[in-house]
C-alpha cells in the first residue's frame, strides 16, 4: 500500500531537488544579507528586515502572477503543443515587465511610510537607503520568474539553479567588498547588502536566457521573444490563473510581512531575533517549496494525459515526501535551536546580542513545529495549482492567515504580553488552519475527477 507512493519518491526528487537548490539560493541572499549585515549589529539586522518587509509584499505580487505560467507549459508540453507553449511564454513574458516596473515604482513611492509605522527611528534611517537599491531588483527578479516559471513547466528545473548558484557567488563577493570597505571600495554597510542583491539579480536574468537559449527543446522558442500580436486567450488564462495566485501569495506573505512589523513595534530586539529564526525557517521552507513545483509540474502533466487516478496518487506521495523531510527540519531546530542563532550574531558587538540569541532560540523551537505544517499547505497549493485551481485556495489562505491568525498573533503577543513568540505562536496557528484546509480542497477536487472521467 505505501510502496505506491514511495515508488514515486524518486522522480519527485529529480524534479523537486533543482528547484529546491534554487529556491534556497534565493533565500541564502537574504541568509548571506543578514550574517554579514549582523556583524554590524543588531540594529542594522533589523533595518534590513524591515526594509524586506517592503520588497517581499510585492515580491509576492510579481512572483504569484508568474506560477500561473508553470501549469499552462505543462500542460502545454504533455500534449506536445509547440505553438501553445510559445504563445503562454509570450503573455507571461509581457506580465512580468509591466508588473516589475509597476511593483518598483510602488515601492519606491511607498518608501515614506517607513516613518508612520511606529519602528524605531535608528532602524528606519538605516532601512530607507537599502530599500533604493533593493526596489530596482524587483525588475530583474520579477523578469527571472517568467523564465523560471517557463523552464520549471518544460521540466528544466536545473537551469534555474544553475542562475540562482552563479547569484549568489555574486552576492557574497559584493556584500563582501561593500558591506566592510575591503581594499579600495568604500563601506556602504546596509546598503552595499542592497547592491549586491541587485547585481545578483540581473546576474540571474542573464543567465537563465542564456541557458534556455542554448537547449534545443526551448532554443527556438526563446528566438522569437517579441511577439508579432496578443495571443488573448493565453493572456486571459495567465490572468484568470494568476491573478488569484496573486492574492493567495500576497495574503500569505503578508501575513509573514504583518509579524515582522508586530515585533518591530515591540523592540528592535524581537524584529532582529524574529529575522534569525524567519530565515532560518524559510532556508527549509525551499525544500516544501521545491516538492510544491514539482507537484504542480506532475499534476498539470496528469491533467494534460487525463489519467486523474495517477493524478492523485503522484500528489499524495508528494505530500507524504515533504511529511517526512519536514520532521527530520523540526528535530534539527529543536535540537539546534540555541546553537543556530549565533551564526548571525557577534558576542562582542554588545550585551544586546546574548539576548536576541535566547529569543531567537526560543523563536525556533516554535518554527520546528510550524515546518510540517507549512510544508503540507505550500504542497497541497501546488498540487492545486496543478489542477488550475486558484480562486478557492485563495480564500482559504484569506480565512486562515487574515482571520484566524493575525488576531491571534495580535492578541498573544501584546495582549498576553507574549512578546514576539506570541507573535509565532499565531504564525504557526493559521499555518496549521491554511494546510488542513487546502488538503481537503485538494482531496475533493481528485475524487470528483476520478468520478467524472474515470
Amino acid at each position: 500500500m505505501l510502496q505506491q507512493y514511495t515508488k514515486e519518491f524518486k522522480t519527485n526528487l529529480r524534479l523537486a531537488w533543482p528547484v529546491m537548490l534554487g529556491m534556497v539560493g534565493h533565500t541564502l541572499v537574504q541568509f548571506v544579507d543578514n550574517i554579514m549585515v549582523g556583524q554590524l549589529g543588531t540594529t542594522e539586522l533589523a533595518a534590513i528586515s524591515l526594509g524586506n518587509s517592503f520588497v517581499f509584499i510585492a515580491m509576492s505580487i510579481g512572483i504569484g502572477f508568474s506560477t500561473a505560467i508553470t501549469p499552462l507549459i505543462a500542460e502545454a508540453d504533455a500534449e506536445q503543443n509547440a505553438h501553445a507553449l510559445q504563445k503562454v511564454l509570450h503573455e507571461g513574458l509581457r506580465l512580468c515587465i509591466i508588473l516589475g516596473v509597476v511593483l518598483f515604482l510602488g515601492v519606491y513611492i511607498a518608501k515614506p511610510l517607513l516613518f508612520q509605522m511606529g519602528q524605531e527611528p535608528e532602524v528606519v534611517a538605516l532601512a530607507f537607503p537599502y530599500l533604493n537599491w533593493v526596489a530596482v531588483s524587483l525588475l530583474p527578479l520579477v523578469i527571472f520568474q517568467a523564465f523560471k516559471q517557463f523552464s520549471d513547466g518544460m521540466s528544466l528545473t536545473r537551469y534555474s539553479m544553475y542562475a540562482t548558484v552563479l547569484a549568489n557567488v555574486v552576492n557574497v563577493i559584493i556584500n563582501y567588498v561593500l558591506i566592510f570597505g575591503i581594499w579600495i571600495f568604500p563601506k556602504w554597510g546596509v546598503t552595499g547588502a542592497a547592491v549586491g542583491t541587485l547585481a545578483s539579480r540581473v546576474t540571474m536574468l542573464v543567465f537563465v536566457v542564456i541557458l534556455l537559449y542554448r537547449d534545443p527543446r526551448t532554443a527556438a522558442i526563446l528566438r522569437q521573444l517579441v511577439p508579432k500580436r496578443m495571443y488573448k486567450k493565453e493572456l486571459n488564462q495567465l490572468l484568470q490563473l494568476g491573478l488569484p495566485s496573486s492574492l493567495q501569495m500576497f495574503f500569505e506573505v503578508s501575513f509573514f510581512t504583518f509579524a515582522i512589523w508586530v515585533c518591530g513595534f515591540l523592540s528592535k530586539d524581537a524584529q532582529a531575533a524574529n529575522q534569525i529564526a524567519l530565515n532560518l525557517s524559510s532556508m527549509t521552507f525551499m525544500v516544501a517549496m521545491g516538492l510544491s513545483v514539482a507537484a504542480t509540474i506532475r499534476v498539470g502533466n496528469q491533467k494534460g494525459f487525463r489519467a486523474f487516478g495517477e493524478l492523485k496518487r503522484i500528489a499524495l506521495s508528494v505530500f507524504l515526501l515533504t511529511l517526512l523531510l519536514d520532521v527530520v527540519f523540526a528535530g534539527f531546530f529543536v535540537a539546534f535551536n540555541e546553537w543556530l542563532p549565533w551564526l548571525y550574531l557577534d558576542s562582542t558587538t554588545g550585551l544586546d546580542t546574548f539576548a536576541v540569541a535566547e529569543l531567537a532560540g526560543s523563536l525556533l523551537f516554535i518554527a520546528a513545529f510550524f515546518q510540517i505544517f507549512d510544508g503540507a499547505q505550500v504542497v497541497a497549493l501546488g498540487s492545486l495549482r496543478g489542477l488550475q485551481d486558484v480562486r478557492i485556495p485563495t480564500w482559504i489562505t484569506f480565512l486562515a492567515y487574515g482571520l484566524i491568525g493575525v488576531p491571534i498573533m495580535l492578541y498573544l503577543s501584546i495582549e498576553a504580553n507574549m512578546g514576539a513568540r506570541g507573535v509565532w505562536i499565531g504564525l504557526c496557528l493559521g499555518l496549521v488552519v491554511s494546510s488542513l484546509l487546502l488538503y481537503l480542497r485538494f482531496r475533493y477536487l481528485s475524487i470528483k475527477l476520478i468520478r467524472t472521467y474515470g
